[in-house]
């Protein structure tokens, strides 16, 4: 990930207590509304994870990332980001006014509102004590006292654990300078015993480590926001009006359902053993899915993904219904596509490539980025026919037909005979097929951290 460096114009202080109060040049500039919409830019510090920002087939994602960019939307001006390493480090370029927001997936503290002004509240989070498998097994705060523990520095843990040690003398912990998903990985290699992580940030991290464990949250929920320096008012203000209208228009469930959605209740049997299979079953079909997904214009990692979710890359996989293959297709496609075998491997990734496509090209225009590989894998496993009539349901119900956030709460609706009877195609498991989605967006997401790290 690319380390974006603000340049100060040179300006000097005029007096020692304004440098103090706002520092030198950029810091007394930033934050101020008007001198936003003046440059044309926001300047927006964030923290490299997969809770903020990050990077997928090289261009820029992440839910802080799509929020500040819809804010940024919303004011007519560009972003331009700066990532840290850590929360300190974010808090710290806030501070000395390096840009006008902090986006990292912070939780309100007291220390905090001593020291920063807050943005509106859109996720609440949780502390949770996290440990090892076949490692520590505390099973309350008491019990901390004989675990190595670390954490952040500058996190909302350190001020929950100082919160607790009031009560518990006996609690102990190192604060280093590594980053939550750092840490989470070392309880994982066993060079800690325990760590604290938000629900968030474990819920996606404990799919690449599935040895993790939640042994008990340290506190209740606690909300995510953005923080401004003490100064902006103008620009908080303006935040909280854009979010209440985002909110209302279903455009902040949309994010989180994007990046958190997908995450099912966590399987350590089948997480496991996908990944097993990703170091000895995958690389034997690797290159079909590369040429198959490159002659079509796909993502390789999705397409095996999906592959997974049919067959779990079994060749000879075959289903009570009679699709058959790696792929698990059906006469009929066969037939259509010219594929000679479906128990071929490649010929069974080409010709479930080259159906995907056909479903690909066949959803409206007006249904836009990751929003359209969901639709196609729901029109993949139930049918095109049936992804038009839960749209048309859609619309009768006010829902947003192009969003897979409205629409996954749809489609298991054509289950139900006072729906599907008005529609032309009738009865279908709907609820089977979000699932399908679900599934495959979690495989894809892990192979894709897996085989790019």
């Amino acid at each position: 990930m690319p380390r974006f460096q603000i340049q100060t114009s040179g300006v000097l202080c005029l007096t020692l207590a304004s440098a103090m109060l706002f520092g030198c040049d950029a810091g007394t500039h930033r934050g101020q509304l008007q001198e936003i919409l003046k440059s044309k830019q926001l300047v927006v510090v964030t923290r490299n994870a997969p809770t903020t920002y990050y990077e997928l087939h090289d261009e820029p994602v992440g839910p802080e990332y799509d929020l500040t960019r819809a804010f940024a939307a919303h004011l007519g001006v560009k972003v331009r980001y700066i990532v840290k390493d850590t929360v300190s480090d974010v808090l710290a370029a806030l501070e000395d006014g390096e840009a006008d927001i902090a986006a990292a997936g912070l939780t309100r503290t007291p220390d905090r509102k001593q020291r920063f002004l807050f943005g509106p509240i859109y996720q609440e989070v949780q502390q949770q004590l996290v440990c090892r498998v076949g490692g520590k097994r505390p099973r309350k705060i008491a019990d901390l006292a004989d675990v190595k523990l670390s954490v952040p520095s500058d996190t909302s843990y350190v001020e929950q654990l100082q919160v607790l040690q009031q009560k518990h003398d006996g609690l102990q912990w190192h604060i280093v300078d590594d980053d939550t998903e750092s840490l989470l990985e070392q309880v994982w290699q066993e060079k800690l015993d325990c760590t604290v992580a938000d629900s968030n940030i474990m819920a996606i991290n404990r799919r690449y480590y599935p040895e993790l464990r939640v042994r008990f949250n340290l506190a209740k929920p606690q909300p995510l926001s953005w923080m401004l320096s003490k100064h902006a008012d103008a620009l908080q203000q303006s935040v909280d009006e854009w979010m209440k209208t985002f909110r209302r228009e279903g455009k902040l469930e949309s994010i989180l359902e994007r990046y958190y959605g997908y995450i099912n209740e966590f399987d350590y049997v089948d997480i496991s053993k996908f990944k097993r299979r990703i170091a000895t079953v995958l690389p034997e079909y690797e290159a079909m899915f590369k040429q198959a997904a490159s002659k079509y214009k796909l993502d390789w990692t999705l397409l095996a993904a999906q592959a997974y979710q049919e067959s779990h890359w079994k060749v000879k996989a075959k289903s009570p219904t009679g699709v058959r293959g790696i792929m698990m297709l059906t006469l009929d496609t066969v037939k259509e596509l010219d594929i000679n075998s479906r128990l071929d491997p490649a010929q069974s990734i080409m010709g479930g490539a080259s159906y995907y496509k056909s479903l690909y090209d066949r959803i409206p225009d007006s249904v836009k980025g990751p929003d359209r590989n969901w639709l196609t894998l729901a029109a993949y496993n139930m049918g095109m026919g049936h992804l038009y009539d839960a749209r048309i349901l859609a619309r009768r119900l006010g829902k947003d037909s192009d969003r897979w956030s409205d629409l996954m709460n749809v489609i298991p609706l054509l289950s139900q005979k006072k729906y599907y009877k008005t529609l032309q195609h009738g009865y279908a498991r709907g609820r089977e097929a979000v699932d399908y989605v679900q599934h495959v967006r979690d495989y894809h997401d892990i192979l894709y951290q897996t085989v790019s790290n």
